[in-house]
């Protein structure tokens, strides 16, 4: 693996609350970039990882996850638009969620058990990938990244607080004596 790991950057940054800016140059610094972002991302040990995470302000993620047979997928989507199942073909996953730029807890956050992202690849060639299972729910996650939203903004008042007291909590660096 090449590239860099990149520091995560932490919620209340304002790049991870804001959408992002499309990619209009497929060119060697959005290679760079998209290395950087995969070392990143296995750095932190994570499941994918949007641009704004290591504080670049451009729609792209990357993801390494597996499906709902359990089967690996790897990739990067620029430009992602998320597609999701009509509401009579909706079936919801109560499944739980972490962040990388919320290091710590997680949280229950029903999501659509199926998605499908359409977008680029790296060299500006056109990509669909559909996700199911743990995939599915990153593409969503990935995308919500990028559209300037975090998980816990999913989450009702209480337990964001909650989230984000354990969040704090986690932060807190005891005295050296």
């Amino acid at each position: 693996m090449t590239g860099t790991a990149r520091p995560i950057t932490l919620v209340g940054t304002p790049v991870l609350h804001t959408p992002c800016q499309p990619v209009e140059r497929f060119d060697d610094d959005l290679a760079l970039l998209v290395e950087d972002m995969f070392a990143s991302m296995y750095a932190a040990k994570g499941v994918g990882l949007a641009a704004n995470q290591i504080g670049v302000d451009l729609r792209v993620f990357v993801y390494d996850c597996p499906d709902a047979d359990d089967v690996y997928r790897k990739g990067v989507i620029v430009n992602p638009t998320l597609e999701l199942p009509a509401a009579n073909d909706l079936n919801v996953d109560p499944g739980d969620e972490g962040c990388l730029s919320v290091p710590g807890p997680r949280a229950a956050v029903g999501r659509p058990d199926l998605a499908t992202c359409h977008g680029f690849d790296v060299a500006g060639e056109p990509v669909t990938v559909h996700g199911t299972g743990v995939l599915a729910r990153c593409l969503q996650h990935e995308t919500d990244h990028l559209n300037g939203m975090l998980y816990i903004d999913r989450l009702p008042a209480d337990v964001r607080e909650a989230v984000l007291a354990e969040f704090r909590e986690g932060q807190s660096v005891p005295a050296q004596p």
